[in-house]
C-alpha cells in the first residue's frame, strides 16, 4: 500500500521562515505549497486541496486570523488542522485564534524538530 503524501499550505511573509518550513517538511516527506500572505494563501487554498495549513499572524494584505476565518467558512477547510506560527504568544491572541478556528499555536522562533513534532500531532 502506497503511503499518502500530506500536502501543507505554508503562509508567511518572511521568505526565510517559508524556506525553513518548506525545507523541513519536504525533508520529512510532506508536499508544501507556499503563500506570501493571507490573500495569496486564500487564492491557493481555493485552487488546491491541503491537509494542514501553517500560517503566520502578522502579514500584509490579510493577517492569519482573517485567513483562518475565511478558510473555516469554506466547506473543504472546516476540519483541516490550521496552526498559527507566530511571534504572538499572549493569551488574548491565542484566545482569538481558538475563537476563529486555529487548531494549535507554535511560537517563533522554533526549530525544525519542534515543527515536525507538532505536525505529527495534528496530521499523523
Amino acid at each position: 500500500m502506497a503511503k499518502t503524501v500530506l500536502r501543507v499550505l505554508s503562509v508567511d511573509d518572511s521568505g526565510s521562515i517559508r524556506q525553513m518550513v518548506t525545507f523541513t517538511l519536504k525533508g520529512a516527506g510532506y508536499e508544501v505549497i507556499e503563500a506570501v500572505d493571507g490573500q495569496d494563501a486564500l487564492e491557493k487554498a481555493k485552487l488546491n486541496t491541503v491537509d494542514v495549513v501553517l500560517t503566520d499572524q502578522n502579514m500584509p494584505r490579510m493577517d492569519g486570523l482573517t485567513l483562518i476565518k475565511n478558510l473555516r467558512a469554506m466547506p473543504a477547510y472546516s476540519t483541516v488542522p490550521i496552526l498559527m506560527l507566530t511571534t504572538e504568544s499572549g493569551e488574548a491572541m491565542k484566545k482569538q485564534g481558538k475563537l476563529v478556528g486555529a487548531t494549535g499555536w507554535l511560537v517563533k522562533p522554533f526549530g525544525p524538530q519542534k515543527l515536525l513534532e507538532v505536525m505529527k500531532k495534528v496530521a499523523g
